[in-house]
């Protein structure tokens, strides 16, 4: 819906000149009420399960030039929040309920809280001191596993502290809900497993996790089959996989034993794949194919990275994705920049759900990553050519799950009434600049509960 605060992206970042229209006299009126909001009390939490957020930027459609999309009109409106989910969407100037908390968003951008679906909360250095990774030239992946095994026992007992620490940076980039592949290996057991969970218990009410039991070692190398079963007794919601021609050395053998696992214990499955020669084709056909005759299985298989598929041509790929569309299999991504362009417009095309995560965050295996979902979006935009307005709109789908503010249309179809109170602030006037600039978050809400940052105090 329009209203009088309506206004475009460009009026926002020019309140002078030939734009002195309504919209550019909101664009200096918006200014005014950030610097009332600056004046004013700020919490960093909000006790009420009923209140209400004003004056919060919501993008209401495209402006366009003829044939092209030029910006995004945007207007300010208030959230009634109940009980974690958005009960109404008020324009200014509506009546509200007198006795009923009122706090301010001071014309900050609302944006879909992000999903970091691949990430590694239980084994990084962030949170305590630097330490730069050793270096992998030449090193194969069996190299790196055996690393591990001596670093392993020196992060144990710093694991829960430091998955505690890499929860409050996502918070603070606006992601509430995450999936994190957790080790299981004969060197650490069960308890990289045991700190995770309790690092998650401490952030229940702030952070939603879903686990991967990940045998990093390799399920059939390492032999933990049996603490993979156990695992699944803990509460983990997907059975992890390794690349299964390059460490377990038996494709078809290590791929039953994932899938068996899985079935088993009425899990989905989340596997790394990086392979990119030929067995690493024939590793996702044929999981493809098991998932095909296995109706327990469908839209039940995550295929992470998958690089594999960045060697297959149109030809060759076209009935691949067409057959993963089919029967649910996901990819994740982490957008890599590098020799093979993984072809994930192709795979949107063909109706392959595409989600994406953060993956190593300051850890042995990278010293880079900001735990923030938005630089994957930006990624996106950057790679597959995302430099107009509409595309950058759409680049951030990547991030939130296929959420996002506008449809191709656009027309507002987030947030609606009824939708959980999910959302972060962000000082952009739209999300196409939210993901070009990669522009700072300064408060996140998970169910309708402040989790990082604050607001004002009306």
């Amino acid at each position: 819906m329009q209203n009088e605060f309506h206004h475009s992206r460009r009026a926002f970042l020019c309140g002078t000149g030939g734009l002195m229209t309504a919209s550019a006299v909101i664009g200096m009126g918006s200014t005014a009420a950030a610097q009332t909001t600056a004046d004013s009390e700020q919490v960093t939490s909000v006790p009420d399960t009923h209140y209400y957020l004003t004056d919060v930027r919501l993008e209401d459609g495209f402006e366009h030039e003829g044939e092209y999309i030029a910006a995004t009109l945007t207007g300010l409106y208030t959230l009634e929040i109940l009980d974690g989910a958005i009960a109404a969407i008020l324009d200014p100037g509506a009546a509200l309920t007198a006795g009923v908390a009122r706090y301010s968003a001071g014309g900050r951008l609302a944006l879909p809280a992000f999903r970091d679906m691949h990430i590694h909360l239980d084994k990084t250095f962030y949170g305590g001191p630097w330490r730069a990774p050793l270096p992998r030239q030449g090193k194969t992946i069996m190299d790196m596993i055996a690393r591990e095994e001596i670093l392993l026992p020196q992060l144990l007992p710093f694991s829960q502290q430091r998955a505690e620490a890499l929860i409050g940076l996502l918070l603070s980039q606006g992601t509430t809900m995450a999936r994190s592949h957790c080790n299981i290996d004969p060197v650490s057991g069960l308890k990289s497993l045991e700190h995770l969970k309790l690092a998650l218990e401490n952030y229940s009410d702030r952070f939603d996790c879903e686990i991967v039991a990940f045998p990093q070692h390799g399920l059939l190398h390492s032999k933990v089959d049996g603490l993979m079963r156990e695992a699944m007794a803990m509460g983990v919601e997907f059975v992890g996989g390794l690349d299964p021609t390059n460490v377990d050395g038996a494709m078809e053998k290590s791929l039953d034993a994932m899938f068996q696992i899985a079935l088993d214990h009425d899990k989905g499955v989340d596997i790394h794949i990086h392979e990119t020669s030929p067995s690493g084709v024939a590793a996702i056909r044929y999981m493809v194919d098991t998932v095909e005759r296995t109706p327990q299985l469908r839209d039940r298989l995550t295929l992470s990275h998958a690089f594999a598929l960045a060697t297959l041509s149109e030809a060759e790929l076209d009935p691949l994705a067409e057959r993963m569309a089919a029967h649910g299999v996901t990819v994740a991504s982490t957008v890599p920049m590098g020799a093979l362009t993984m072809p994930l417009p192709r795979l949107r095309e063909k109706g392959v759900t595409l989600i994406s995560g953060t993956d190593s965050v300051i850890d042995h295996w990278s010293p880079f990553g900001t735990g923030d979902m938005l630089e994957k979006a930006n990624l996106c935009a950057q790679i597959y050519g995302g430099r107009d307005e509409f595309a950058l709109t759409r680049a951030m789908a990547i991030a939130t799950g296929d959420v996002t503010p506008l449809n191709d249309a656009g027309t507002r179809v987030w947030p609606q009434a009824g939708d959980q109170a999910e959302f972060t602030l962000a000082e952009a006037s739209c999300s196409a600049e939210a993901v070009a600039r990669r522009t700072p978050r300064s408060a996140t809400f998970h169910k309708g509960r402040l989790v990082f940052g604050n607001i004002a105090k009306a």
